[in-house]
């Protein structure tokens, strides 16, 4: 007879992460309402993280630093120092590495690990050391949930905040969990949330008790996919520390210095975004099939599209076109745009050219060789070298350099 265990999972979340660093580094501020924001005299004036004074006046991630400061004039906005939060991130992973090998980032302030099996302590029991720890070593806080699977436990660490342990087991999970809105649960973003709010589903229990043949037609297998979480259903494991994740997507997005008024300010910032994501992509020996934009425009109102390129490719100027493509079908200029991003997925491993009469692949080839070469010449003597001629017809809107920041995306699945 073979005795399966019951998972371990421990979900640990840095609590308000960046501006905790900032408290803790500077003590002059611990008393008062701190936002760590972009610069708005480059436009990227957003509230990337508060500390919990400043949550109190209502302020939301994401939202604008003017706007913020309506709410709460007293605002000290903090400008980001992304190597000291790495730095802080790494001593964290550096206590959890103290209990098991299997350890699952998911960004920077949060990660999973997974202690089944452990002879001497409970998950709860090792929760609580490692919340104490970080305290007294890091000066900073975490939740934990503590769960049977990847996704209550992530759950479980959102439920109480800040510095606190929410265990969510087979016995209560339906008291805790069914009961949460259902855009509380991995996956369901702001999309999904209004689709499904629209059939009467509003919990993740109601989510949980949907009729799965309906769930199917409406969402197909991520309707099922999202059933198994509601359900408690999640068996995928966490990751060992030294095992690479699986790169999925790669794109870039920018706050324009201005705002864009026409097709040709939107091609230049697209012709920038698609050489940054094309030359990264060729580093990583990656083609994609799939290329989605984003759109923002100068009222916060965002959309996304995306298309299927004919063949697998890593070349710009093809992500170019179908960008514009996209952009052109989708958007017809009601206000101006702030900010554009654009990603490639569905990369193929194992293409082989497919060769026709009008010699498209044997052109995509001599593309990419040429892009290559431009490649070499950036990584030797800097991104600004050489540039397109179309990027020299505004250099407010070109002057940017997104590969240094170049964003690669593992989903959860």
């Amino acid at each position: 007879m073979v005795i399966t265990m019951e998972k371990e999972i421990l979900h640990i979340d840095c609590n308000k992460f960046y501006a905790s660093v900032e408290c803790y580094l500077h003590p002059e501020l611990r008393d008062k309402p701190i936002a760590v924001g972009g610069s708005e005299q480059s436009r990227h004036g957003i509230i990337l993280t508060k500390n919990e004074i400043a949550s109190k006046y209502g302020l939301i991630v994401g939202e604008p630093l003017w706007k913020a400061r309506q709410k709460c004039p007293d605002l000290i906005i903090v400008p980001p120092n992304f190597p000291l939060y790495i730095e802080f991130s790494q001593r964290v992973r550096k206590i959890l590495e103290d209990y098991t090998d299997l350890i699952e980032p998911f960004g920077l302030d949060e990660s999973w690990i997974d202690v089944t099996g452990d002879r001497y302590r409970t998950g709860y029991e090792i929760a609580q050391e490692i919340r104490h720890r970080v305290k007294q070593e890091i000066g900073i806080t975490v939740s934990i949930g503590v769960s049977f699977n990847k996704i209550f436990a992530k759950l479980g660490s959102d439920y109480k905040k800040p510095d606190a342990i929410t265990v969510i087991s087979k016995n209560n999970y339906k008291d805790i969990v069914w009961n949460l809105p259902c855009n509380d649960l991995l996956m369901i973003g702001k999309a999904t949330t209004k689709k499904l709010n629209s059939y009467g589903i509003y919990t993740i229990g109601d989510v949980a008790n949907a009729d799965d043949k309906f769930m199917k037609s409406i969402f197909g297998k991520n309707g099922q996919m999202l059933q198994r979480f509601a359900r408690g259903e999640d068996t995928s494991p966490v990751r060992h520390m030294d095992l690479a994740r699986d790169i999925k997507s790669i794109g870039n997005s920018t706050t324009t210095p201005r705002d864009l008024i026409n097709d040709e300010d939107v091609k230049i910032v697209f012709n920038v975004l698609a050489e940054s994501v094309a030359r990264r992509m060729r580093k990583h020996q990656l083609k994609g099939v799939t290329l989605t934009i984003s759109v923002r425009d100068n009222e916060l109102n965002t959309f996304t599209r995306q298309c299927h390129m004919p063949a697998p490719t890593n070349v710009s100027t093809e992500f170019l076109k179908y960008a514009m493509s996209l952009f052109k079908a989708n958007y017809n200029w009601d206000k101006p745009i702030r900010s554009i991003g654009l990603s490639v997925t569905d990369f193929d491993y194992d293409y082989a050219l497919q060769f026709d009469l009008a010699g498209t692949a044997q052109k995509r080839e001599k593309l990419e060789q040429l892009e290559t070469a431009v490649d070499k010449l950036k990584d030797r003597y800097g991104n600004y070298c050489i540039q397109k001629a179309a990027s020299l017809n505004d250099k407010e809107l070109s002057h940017f350099n997104p590969y240094d920041k170049q964003t690669l995306h593992s989903f959860y699945v």
